[in-house]
């Protein structure tokens, strides 16, 4: 069984407060971000590779962290996307018949700075009650006054753009080239398992860079547009909302997840804000209004739709909302075929309560080509 002698380390937060802990397989390091939490048990590797967490600081509330080690299946990109993890326990040691390597192997590979044995209970309760905020974490403990000045530079996420940071710089393709069905997807962080889903239901899809002009998107004829996950703050992204005006305006299809979804309000004047510390994890329960079932859902996302606007826009309708705190968590335009939600229907990690609205996308399509 492996053991580790850890170097002492910290993490402070903008407002000044600093906890304690160790830094994971006694290496030296910094990283800076907006310190956040997720609250799911399982799924930690693909919370990692999800690019909507890029320029975060992860703070996990399961109290064991790589217990059951590192699968190359179960990541949502090429690679880590957070800034660095901040846990209870890290487990050096892991039990699990389908794994490729430890946590921690997996973790070093990609250059991720990590602290353990910090009191993440105390650390959750405080961003619940104080918001997410930027944060550093580091080895360096002596220099409490340099590191300050230094997370005093790292920009605020409100009005920060980083869809173009993790998004891909080439189109590429996913599926069965043979499918009934052509997405053109809008690549603001996509999460793999999207693909997944969209390819197992007879589409055949083609990612293209954010920022790709509508005219370039419809020459390839798709039957659908798709608008993905993605970090930072919707408002920057010009460029994406025009886009989707374009798409509007032509009547064509449109699904939106997460930063897409809030890409479509935008589209329709209905403005978006930063949420007090977001939602993220596996277990948010939302209603279904047309249904009237609650869904439990995986959900990564700090900035939101405003309700008041959205539900007062004679063309757009909210189809569900969030049971915790009554925010928006899905919209379908009256007068146009595009619908949109905030939480994350694919999971990866969670639950497939939601994975119908693939099903419905598909619909959707279908009757158009019909």
């Amino acid at each position: 069984m492996k053991y580790q002698t850890n170097r002492k380390a910290l993490l402070l937060l903008a407002d000044g407060t600093i906890f304690y802990g160790k830094s994971v397989g006694n290496k030296e390091g910094t990283a800076f971000g907006e310190v956040c939490f997720n609250t799911g048990m399982t799924g930690y590797q693909e919370i990692f590779t999800d690019p909507s967490y890029y320029g975060q600081l992860m703070v996990t509330t399961n109290a064991h962290i790589g217990n059951y080690g590192g699968n190359n299946e179960e990541t949502e990109s090429d690679t880590v996307k957070i800034s660095g993890l901040i846990c209870k326990n890290f487990s050096y040691n892991y039990s699990r018949i389908r794994v490729d390597e430890s946590l921690e192997s997996f973790l070093d590979r990609n250059n991720l700075f990590v602290i353990s044995d910090v009191d993440t209970r105390a650390l959750v309760s405080y961003i619940r009650d104080n918001g997410a905020m930027n944060a550093v974490i580091s080895t360096e403990v002596d220099d409490v006054e340099g590191l300050k000045k230094k997370l005093a530079d790292v920009p605020n996420m409100h009005g920060l753009e980083l869809a173009s940071k993790v998004s891909t710089k080439e189109p590429y393709y996913f599926g069965d080239e043979n499918a009934s069905y052509k997405v053109a997807a809008v690549d603001l962080g996509i999460k793999k398992n999207i693909l997944r889903n969209m390819a197992k239901r007879n589409m055949y899809i083609k990612v293209f860079p954010y920022n790709t002009p509508y005219e370039e998107m419809k020459a390839w004829n798709p039957d659908g547009f798709f608008l993905s996950n993605g970090p930072g703050d919707p408002e920057p992204l010009k460029e994406v909302i025009e886009t989707a005006k374009n798409i509007l305006a032509d009547d064509m299809p449109l699904f939106g997840i997460c930063l897409g979804h809030q890409i479509i309000a935008l589209a329709n004047g209905i403005s978006t804000f930063k949420m007090h510390h977001g939602h993220r994890g596996i277990n948010h329960p939302v209603l279904n209004h047309g249904t009237g079932k609650g869904e439990i859902t995986s959900q990564n996302h700090g900035f939101a739709v405003n309700y008041d606007e959205a539900s007062s826009n004679p063309d757009v309708e909210v189809t569900h909302k969030h049971l915790n705190d009554q925010t928006v968590m899905g919209l379908r335009m009256k007068n146009k075929n595009c619908f949109s939600v905030q939480y994350h229907p694919e999971a990866g990690p969670g639950p497939n309560d939601a994975t119908y609205l693939f099903d419905e996308f598909l619909e959707r399509m279908n009757k158009v080509s019909v």
